[in-house]
């Protein structure tokens, strides 16, 4: 029903019927008059039958269903708009006062046009997804893989090593249609299986795009496969050739999808009441795949036993076979409290024993959205419920146990993540950068320990490093008793280049960019909040000190603000360096346009090895070992990265030398300053003469100053780029030294010749200035009857 803003009279309706129609009342609705029955009114009217007009024309109209349908003529005719962008078109919004402005949303996202839906611009910065399943591979970085809802299937990195975030334009669409689960080839990455709805599923070529169809067919002419529009399939953990896939019955591919066996009876409960979906929706049918029932939602297979596979369906059964399908027990009725025929989406079995499994039940569709999960450890003969709608809120979606501490569960509702330190037996919500959203599916990437989740409604989150909440799980949160803790760190990754960002480099902020993993040392540590006592005395504890040891060589230290809680902070894999002149500081003031550089400057980068990490706030003191590995992309010669190193050091040598030069400058530019300050414009002769003096040291200053920095530039603007100084020979040097690959060559050590020489120059010149020009000057100073000092009575309240 849409009544006109600019004419309220005039009111539209689609009505489904046993021949839908739109109709046209001009009297408010007191009379009603068919103007339409054509195809192009809509065609799904359960699932969108909606009517928009014009806010300043009346007979201009807007139909929205699987298209856009356009009517300039007050619905007697449509024309199809809005092709460009994605189908099913769920909200429209028109400007009141501007009807060429219109928003709409469909089941890709949301798109703007500007001259009433002619043209659209897609808007690609909306972080939304809604995701059934997601998967990982070994790749370094690794990828995300998963499905979405009328979106496709997909596969993109969990983290990449450019600069910038994790843009849309590095995700690849692996197969189209509504996207389900996508499960990688653990012998080669570049292949796979992505499955969409009704259980079509195909092995892909990531690299060429090439699929071909692995769908299994039915035995036989009289045997009707169901397959539900979410159908499962699984990996087998021992043989990368099988695979499994779900219809009512189980089937088996020992040669990755060519060909398949059935290797059970139909495991649902075959109510041929819940098989009519083939008369689904009443006067107008829909009959997609959505509405197939009775069929598999889940298959689990063992890692840890083999022969045992789990399977859950959508009508209510829990099955196991400890055979590899010779034989199955439907293990359903003893699942305490749950109602019949709730939905089984999920099942995972432990990587501890072969006989414990994990399993999801909802029963929403019913009205019933309490919370049901459970656990057995005798492969289905009993269970235990884990959750109810005391300890978590919204009913349940995923479980994943963690497979290095057992103590550690994860539970995931339509309310967002659940955390278990105890085996599931009490539950708290994770909040920190987590949406109260629905959490459909979870895996734990193994080799880097990193949570990655996939929301309905959300996208993709990853829980970087959970090594910290495995060790709390561990001691059962004993560790949060200490006062200071850190944590073993993961795998240090020493990436010396990072790739530019695909696409613009300055995309303003229409483009997505997701959160990128930190790079470098990651350190986690606790700290406790502090009682009134620790508040109170010394030491303070308002920072936290990092020492890196190799061996027992102190080679660099850090220091960050100090949070209580738990948090990370980040080590750049780079030894203590010197700090070198800045040229542009010098030429802007004292301060660099780029911002001041704080704390200790970073020096050559470290060699792969082990090293010791000490941290301290106060005085609580911790430590830890973290390893540091080079970038597997790169081959790296480590002779010529010990010459560079060398070469590098003995620049820094020259380096620190030339900015004691320039503190001392720079200090004794101070001192002239206030001299000149209090000895300007007066008329005694020896102050006169302290004057011209002071200026003459002044430019004996500027002369080794621009020498060294450049000329001080007066005017505003940018120059002084191409002067070639002391410094600036310096940075070209370590420019040149730090990015060879194969090691000095005769450009570094000819710029290391020119750079020898121009600071021996400056360092010549400075100290000759202060041999003989600033000894001179000081004598001068010294022996002026002149008050450099003022007297200061004692300050009273009158």
């Amino acid at each position: 029903l849409a009544i006109s803003p600019s004419n309220p009279k005039i009111v539209y309706a689609l009505v489904e019927a046993e021949k839908n129609a739109l109709y046209r009342s001009d009297d408010g609705g007191l009379k009603w008059k068919k103007v339409s029955d054509g195809n192009d009114i809509g065609n799904r009217p359960f699932y969108y039958f909606e009517l928009y007009v014009d806010s300043r024309n009346e007979n201009r109209l807007y139909t929205l269903y699987s298209r856009i349908g356009l009517s300039e003529d007050g619905g007697k005719s449509f024309r199809t708009i809005a092709s460009s962008i994605h189908s099913d078109h769920h909200a429209f919004w028109i400007h009141p006062e501007d009807p060429n402005l219109i928003i709409e949303g469909n089941d890709g996202g949301m798109a703007i046009s500007r001259n009433r839906g002619e043209t659209w611009h897609f808007m690609e910065n909306l972080p939304l997804g809604q995701w059934y399943h997601i998967r990982v591979d070994n790749e370094m970085p690794y990828n995300v893989y998963g499905g979405l809802q009328d979106n496709g299937s997909w596969r993109g990195p969990g983290y990449v090593w450019r600069s910038g975030g994790i843009r849309n334009e590095y995700w690849q669409e692996v197969m189209f249609g509504d996207g389900f689960d996508v499960m990688p080839d653990p012998d080669d990455a570049r292949y796979g299986y992505a499955m969409s709805q009704g259980g079509n599923v195909g092995r892909y070529d990531y690299e060429t795009g090439a699929t071909y169809t692995v769908k299994p067919t039915a035995p036989d002419l009289d045997t009707k496969l169901r397959f539900h529009w979410n159908a499962a399939m699984e990996q087998d953990p021992f043989d990368n050739s099988t695979i499994y896939f779900g219809s009512q019955f189980l089937h088996k591919s020992t040669d990755k999808g060519l060909t398949w066996e059935i290797i059970s009876p139909d495991l649902t409960t075959n109510d041929p009441e819940k098989q009519k979906y083939g008369k689904s929706g009443g006067l107008t049918l829909d009959v997609t795949g959505a509405e197939n029932h009775t069929t598999i939602l889940a298959i689990a297979v063992s890692p840890v036993e083999k022969g045992v596979i789990w399977v859950g369906t959508d009508d209510g059964n829990v099955q196991v076979t400890r055979d590899g399908g010779e034989y199955w027990s439907n293990v359903s009725a003893n699942l305490p409290g749950l109602p019949a025929n709730s939905w089984i989406p999920q099942v995972q079995p432990s990587v501890y024993s072969g006989g414990e499994a994990w399993v999801v039940a909802n029963n929403y569709r019913m009205g019933d959205f309490s919370p049901y999960a459970y656990r057995t450890k005798d492969y289905g003969a009993s269970w235990e419920r884990i959750v109810d709608e005391k300890n978590v809120h919204g009913y349940a979606l995923s479980v994943l146990q963690d497979p290095v501490e057992a103590n550690l569960v994860f539970l995931g509702t339509e309310h967002g993540l659940w955390v278990s330190i105890d085996n599931a037996l009490t539950w708290t919500q994770w909040k920190h950068g987590y949406p109260s959203v629905s959490t459909m599916d979870m895996v734990i990437q193994e080799r880097e320990a990193d949570l990655v989740i996939g929301t309905f409604g959300r996208a993709v989150y990853i829980l970087d490093d959970i090594r910290p909440l495995r060790e709390i799980a561990r001691t059962h949160a004993k560790v949060l008793e200490q006062k200071f803790k850190v944590f073993d760190p993961p795998e240090a990754i020493l990436i010396r280049d990072m790739q530019q960002p695909a696409g613009n480099h300055f995309p303003g902020d229409a483009t997505y960019e997701g959160e990128n993993k930190m790079t470098g040392g990651i350190l986690t540590y606790y700290l406790k909040e502090l009682d009134k006592e620790d508040a109170e005395e010394k030491p303070k504890y308002d920072s936290v000190k990092l020492r890196v040891y190799d061996g027992d060589d102190l080679i660099r230290t850090l220091e960050y603000k100090a949070e209580p809680g738990l948090n990370k902070v980040t080590w750049r894999l780079r030894k203590k360096g010197v700090r070198f002149p800045n040229p542009r500081a010098a030429r802007y003031g004292g301060r660099s346009r780029f911002g001041a550089v704080r704390g200790e400057p970073a020096g050559f980068i470290v060699k792969p090895g082990e090293y010791r990490v000490v941290m301290s706030c106060g005085d609580r003191k911790d430590s830890t070992m973290i390893k540091v590995s080079f970038d597997p992309r790169s081959e790296v010669d480590m002779r010529a990265l010990e010459a560079n190193e060398q070469l590098y050091n003995e620049l820094s040598r020259k380096a620190q030398a030339l900015s004691k030069a320039t503190s001392r400058l720079q200090e004794s530019r101070g001192v002239l300053a206030s001299i000149s300050g209090q000895v300007g414009g007066k008329m005694d002769p020896d102050l006169k003469e302290v004057a011209e003096k002071t200026k003459a040291v002044q430019d004996s200053i500027n002369i080794i100053w621009e020498y060294i920095n450049g000329k001080v530039e007066k005017q505003q603007g940018i120059s002084g780029f191409d002067q070639p100084t002391a410094a600036v020979k310096l940075f070209e040097a370590s420019r040149y030294i730090r990015s060879r690959p194969s090691g000095p060559t005769s450009t570094e050590k000819r710029l290391m010749d020119q750079a020898d020489e121009m600071v021996g120059k400056a360092l010549d010149m400075t100290n000759a200035f202060y041999k003989d020009v600033w000894p001179e000057y000081r004598d001068l100073i010294e022996n002026t009857d002149f008050k450099w000092f003022k007297d200061y009575e004692p300050i009273e309240i009158e």
